[in-house]
């Protein structure tokens, strides 16, 4: 599954490069339904669990150590990253704030006044769903399914729930949603902080 996400993912580079610029509206919207298709899908699936409910309700807030790992992860690789890269470190972790939010982080950091690094951030953050979509299957055979979670950061509430879901269990996949719901919200808080 894994070689064909990355066969697909070469073949829309590929058709996005000789494909008329007028066709990206109706791309926007589709990819958009598909989504919501993906998302319903998966929640029919976490639904018939009911089971699922009722662990997470007895894990209480230790539930949220998962997106406080991600989001410390994060950004202990961006300041790495950074330091590698001889940028600033507050811009190396203003970039890892996206947590796989490419849409937002990007715009952020560009309407800060860096360019350059709202393009680094869009980029790192594309690369991260990306490797999040390649890596899960062999993170949930090699280590455990809690690992499928931390890659995916935001992304675990939508577009890599679907790959999470399929690879591992309900009740992972609920925590997964909440650990990309928490990192969703806080993303518009943690981006601006390190600019």
């Amino acid at each position: 599954m894994s070689l064909a996400i990355l066969g697909v993912l070469i073949l829309g580079i590929l058709a996005g490069i000789y494909m008329p610029l007028g066709i990206s509206s109706f791309l926007d919207q589709a990819s958009s339904i598909m989504l919501l298709i993906l998302l319903f899908s998966v929640g029919i699936d976490l639904g018939l669990n009911r089971q699922v409910f009722v662990q997470i309700r007895q894990m209480g807030l230790r539930i949220l150590l998962i997106p406080v790992g991600v989001v410390l992860g994060s950004l202990c690789g961006g300041a790495v990253a950074a330091a590698i890269l001889q940028m600033q470190v507050r811009e190396g972790m203003a970039i890892a704030s996206g947590l796989g939010w490419y849409s937002l982080s990007g715009i952020l950091i560009t309407e800060a006044g860096n360019p350059i690094g709202g393009t680094i951030s869009f980029l790192s953050n594309v690369f991260r769903e990306m490797i999040t979509f390649i890596s899960i299957p062999f993170l949930v055979k090699y280590m455990n399914s809690y690992c499928a979670i931390a890659p995916a950061g935001a992304t675990a509430m939508d577009t890599t729930l679907g790959i999470i879901s399929k690879n591992t269990d309900g009740k992972i996949a609920i925590i997964a949603f909440v650990s990309g719901v928490t990192c969703t919200l806080i993303v518009p808080i943690l981006v601006p902080l390190f600019l």
